[in-house]
């Protein structure tokens, strides 16, 4: 078991929140670049006065410490600008993916209880199709654009986002406890729920990940990956505690990926499970090699990509384990690595593997992982809203996962498969109840089930099994064009199969698992194959 990093030490534990870690590497770098965004440059000192003054302009529209904002917004300055000055005053940043829509989004808006809204001109119109309850919302900061007539403008206030806030505010004393951000993860057998992260389980994720990619002292990280996610949200705290730079893209480019690497000379990348057989699949060309990046944060690409993704485009891919909730609680360095596994457990955290009752099982015995940490707060605080989910995934101490691995002799842990009734499609996690909320809204359908089915790269696709009304009938692409409008177009179906009924137990709960096993069958409609291309 590794010790940490003497990046731990430099920051004593009142001091593990983000204005003090702001000011404090400010005041160590000043100048020196901390994040790209296209054309646009912030320094470190730029940061920090950035945070001062979108926190004063948060504070100018009343919010106060403690209220929540949401984050409907891409990969963009302006997402930072308002995180960071969320930060600075207290206030809590809810970053929502932009892809959410219908129920799913009605839902993380009236669950976060969101006053201020941050969007682009997509999502005000998402939030303008909520026809139904009303929602806590107040007001908008509009990115990007004028605001056009929609059914929002009637209840709510919207501005243009301040491009340029001129009047400061002092921070206030945020504790390495309070909320930074509330992250919404998928649901498992019910509704999304908000991960509460504090403003130290985002220092700790800085220092465990810099230390086990190796980061040093000025080095370029790249990411193409969602600010609304944990990653990337990561990535900056890595170069923010590392005096590095973050250049940050608004989206994945297959065709565009190593371009960008060599043009910001980047050292440091970061890459979701399916992103590496695609940029295996593209054909070998002169900008496989010509950049400086020397290691990926890979977790959950399969172990025979390994090597040849190495041998080909010469950087090595980190594996590790950590979630929402949690941290960098599982992991190796690259000369420590083991192929098949995730690592060993971290200096800092716990570690069991343990059957249905929470009693630990031996070493190659297949059980859930559940994790504590030692540090105050680098873990998630609970779950926003939900105290009957926080106790029941935190139940005796230990936060339960949901994930089955198994842990070998030498106390390396390899993943084996998911416990929970989740689907994770192209790095995005899925709730498949919510999936089967937006079926079963549908006239013709009387009951669906959804749930996961190997895909071709290194994920899951999702699929339905759908009961039609007696009496009724429904077409696939109808289908599809009612789900469009209604979730997330990674969450849409790509396999749908109508059946007479469920298997179920005598209690009438689906039995899942059988439809996990039989798969996709030749009755099976596949939308890749019938060439329907969903809108985004």
């Amino acid at each position: 078991m590794s010790t940490l990093p003497p990046l731990s030490q430099l920051f004593a534990p009142p001091d593990r929140n983000v204005p003090t870690m702001l000011a404090r590497q400010a005041a160590q770098y000043g100048d020196r670049p901390l994040l790209v965004f296209g054309e646009v440059r912030w320094s470190y000192a730029e940061a920090r006065q950035m945070a001062a003054a979108y926190g004063g302009a948060l504070r100018r529209a009343g919010i106060a410490a403690g209220d929540r904002v949401a984050l409907l917004c891409s990969n963009r300055p302006e997402f930072m600008q308002a995180l960071l000055g969320c930060a600075w005053i207290g206030a809590v940043a809810v970053p929502i993916n932009v892809a959410a829509r219908g129920p799913q989004l009605r839902h993380i808006l009236g669950n976060s209880g969101a006053r201020l809204l941050v969007t682009e001109g997509e999502g005000l119109a998402a939030v303008g199709q909520l026809q139904s309850d009303p929602l806590p919302l107040e007001q908008v900061w509009l990115v990007g654009g004028v605001p056009a007539e929609n059914g929002v403008t009637a209840t709510l206030t919207i501005h243009r986002f301040p491009e340029h806030p001129d009047a400061a505010v002092d921070p206030v004393s945020v504790l390495p406890g309070d909320t930074l951000a509330i992250l919404y993860t998928s649901g498992t057998t019910g509704l999304s729920k908000g991960v509460c992260c504090p403003h130290a389980q985002y220092f700790w994720w800085g220092v465990h990940s810099a230390h086990l990619l190796g980061i040093g002292e000025g080095e370029i990280l790249h990411t193409t990956l969602p600010l609304f996610h944990t990653n990337a949200l990561n990535a900056f705290f890595q170069a923010l505690l590392t005096g590095s730079t973050l250049v940050v893209e608004k989206r994945f480019s297959a065709s565009a990926f190593w371009d960008a690497l060599a043009r910001h000379q980047a050292t440091v990348t970061y890459v979701l499970g399916a992103m590496v057989p695609i940029l295996l699949a593209r054909e070998p060309g002169p900008s496989d090699r010509a950049h400086r990046v020397r290691v990926a944060l890979a977790p959950g690409v399969p172990p025979q990509f390994h090597d040849e993704f190495t041998q080909r485009f010469g950087m090595q891919l980190l594996e590790g384990y950590g979630s929402t909730e949690t941290n960098f609680v599982i992991g190796a360095t690259l000369d420590e690595q083991r192929a098949g596994t995730m690592g060993r457990v971290r200096a800092g955290f716990e570690a069991r593997v343990v059957d249905e009752q929470d009693n630990e099982v031996p070493p190659g015995e297949a059980g859930e992982l559940v994790l504590r940490a030692d540090e105050p707060f680098s873990f998630a605080t609970g779950y926003f809203g939900m105290p009957d989910k926080t106790v029941e995934a935190w139940r005796n101490l230990w936060f339960h996962t949901g994930d089955r691995v198994i842990r070998d002799e030498t106390g390396y842990f390899r993943f084996v498969d998911r416990l929970k009734d989740a689907i994770r499609r192209r790095g995005e996690n899925i709730s498949s109840y919510e999936v089967e909320q937006v079926l079963m809204s549908h006239p013709c359908i009387e009951v669906a089930a959804v749930y996961p089915v190997r895909s071709e790269l290194a994920e899951d696709e999702v699929m339905a099994a759908i009961v039609v009304r007696k009496g009724d009938r429904l077409d696939e692409i109808d289908l599809m064009k009612f789900c469009e409008p209604r979730m997330a177009y990674f969450a849409v179906p790509r396999y749908v199969e109508f059946v007479q009924q469920l298997p179920a137990t005598e209690n009438g709960k689906v039995q899942k698992f059988k439809l996990r096993e039989r798969g996709v069958t030749a009755a099976t409609w596949d939308r890749e194959a019938a060439g329907y291309k969903l809108a985004r």
